[in-house]
């Protein structure tokens, strides 16, 4: 079961997804994200457990935020009071997934009959309308103009911003002797205007080994690899390491 950490007072569980909880606090537009250590794939068509899973995200994730504020992209991460908790700025989300792609992996595979592994010319940036009961559907710019989800103005700000967290964080997990294949990110309104949200975390990132291409993110949960613990475990290792 889930302790929900004390420092701001919660005051009630406003919204449950498959890897996290959210908390009102006595804060206002303050948010207590409990990062969870269930593990779902396909649409939660496969479930599980990720040991300590909840840490390793929420530590990775407020790592990452960190760079990212230090980098001038403005981002709703504010404290993280317990190992698997985060506080964060409540924001107003947009129902996009945002997926930026420097390597051909998963579904762009079966999509477009590229191989795996193939390193792509430029990043590539792709919109998926989240909607657990449509099944997240590829969405293009008309699509979400028709359906209002942004304005065109707005699309154009969020590829920005999305194509300066893939500089970032490229350059980051090189560092680290990661090749960052692809991720997803999710934006929302606040404070500061368009602000990422969401998490950072081998949950919606695909990670692999420099040196041998090791498969270091939730795919190991996916495809029944093994060692997901210890996979998740070496990448947050390696992370806080810069």
């Amino acid at each position: 079961m889930l302790t929900v950490p004390e420092g701001r007072v919660t005051n009630s569980l406003l919204y449950e997804g498959k890897a996290k909880q959210i908390y009102t606090t006595d804060q206002p537009g303050v948010l207590l994200a409990v990062f969870k250590d269930d593990a779902t794939a396909f649409n939660a068509q496969k479930r599980g457990t990720i040991q300590r899973k909840g840490q390793v995200n929420a530590t990775i994730s407020a790592h990452l935020f960190r760079k990212l504020t230090a980098a001038g992209i403005p981002n709703h991460f504010l404290d993280q009071p317990e190992p698997h908790a985060l506080h964060l700025s409540q924001l107003r989300m947009i129902p996009l997934e945002v997926v930026v792609r420097n390597v051909v992996a998963g579904s762009l595979c079966t999509r477009t009959d590229l191989p795996r592994g193939q390193v792509l010319a430029r990043p590539l940036v792709e919109y998926f309308y989240k909607n657990d009961r449509l099944g997240d559907p590829l969405l293009n710019n008309e699509h979400i103009a028709l359906l209002g989800l942004v304005t065109m103005d707005e699309l154009a700000l969020i590829r920005t911003s999305a194509l300066q967290v893939n500089e970032i964080l490229s350059n980051f997990y090189q560092a680290c002797g990661i090749r960052l294949i692809d991720f997803k990110l999710e934006y929302g309104w606040g404070d500061q205007g368009l602000t990422l949200g969401d998490e950072l975390s081998p949950d919606n990132c695909r990670l692999w080994d420099m040196r041998d291409d090791r498969v270091l993110d939730k795919d190991r949960f996916r495809h029944d690899l093994g060692g997901v613990d210890e996979s998740y475990q070496e990448v947050l290792a390696r992370v806080l390491k810069l």
